[in-house]
């Protein structure tokens, strides 16, 4: 009995890579690693760009699972990085879930980095990263959605923890950092009107492109004043787009984001996999 008290439990572990090629006008695919939990598949795209769909085959996440993930696209290439659905982080007996991505944009190319929502559940604890290094004349998208629970579930997360840590940098120079911990009792933090002011669903949207300036009246049209704000950055020579988004609940926060996206997206729409 006591050996068997000292055996840790099982937890899932997994590791996924994935390097783009330009070849005869198109986005080939150079290299390709999975291991683990860690699943990547490669629908049809029926053009020149590529599409890659990153599957949990664990189911979810909890506490001392570590998923990793790398993708490179090559000068001039088009890559599209979903989900297959959302990601659920479950309540936590202990330690700490950790996801990291790393993403390296070539010259030329364009990155559409669009998961699908994560949930936390009550008493879950994740630790993500992301870091990004996009060379000159790239362009870069990402959109992270948070949901608190499931309301029409009735679910909500009380306590737990969240921190999210991202590192952008663009011809070597950093861009955008931002680090975001929500831990203890969330659901009172949340309520306050600084932070969410008591709704559930948020979501952060980066855009870095040559065009970034010419998208911010129009972005703001899209998400309108009660749903978040947009801002554009100049640094170091470099342009980038930051917007924060709120709802009331994961139906609600994707109404708002589907049109922002296929708008950055040059009119295409999210990915297949995503649903409304």
């Amino acid at each position: 009995m006591a050996e068997a008290a000292a055996i840790a439990p099982q937890r899932a572990w997994g590791k996924g890579r994935l390097t783009a090629k330009p070849f005869a006008g198109r986005t080939r695919l150079a290299e390709f690693y999975q291991e683990g939990c860690a699943k990547i598949r490669l629908p049809d795209t029926f053009d020149a760009t590529m599409e890659a769909v990153l599957i949990n085959s664990s189911g979810g996440l909890t506490g001392g699972d570590h998923m990793e993930w790398e993708f490179s696209a090559g000068e001039g290439t088009h890559l599209t990085l979903t989900t297959q659905a959302c990601e659920k982080i479950y309540k936590a007996s202990a330690g700490t879930a950790a996801v990291k991505a790393k993403i390296s944009v070539g010259a030329g190319a364009t990155v559409h980095w669009l998961p699908q929502e994560t949930i936390l559940f009550d008493r879950a604890s994740l630790s993500r990263r992301l870091d990004v290094e996009i060379a000159e004349g790239g362009a870069f998208l990402a959109v992270e959605a948070i949901l608190l629970g499931r309301k029409a579930m009735g679910e909500m997360m009380r306590t737990g923890l969240f921190q999210d840590c991202w590192r952008i940098r663009k011809g070597g120079i950093l861009l955008h950092a931002e680090n975001l911990r929500l831990n203890d009792d969330i659901a009172a933090l949340t309520q306050e009107t600084a932070t969410l002011g008591g709704k559930v669903a948020f979501a952060t949207l980066f855009y870095s492109g040559m065009d970034c300036e010419q998208q911010v009246e129009k972005l703001r049209a899209l998400i309108g004043d009660a749903n978040g704000g947009i801002s554009h950055y100049h640094v170091a020579g470099q342009d980038k787009l930051i917007a924060r988004l709120v709802a009331a609940d994961g139906f609600a926060l994707r109404k708002i984001l589907i049109p922002v996206i296929s708008h950055l997206r040059k009119g295409a729409s999210v990915p297949k996999v995503w649903n409304l």
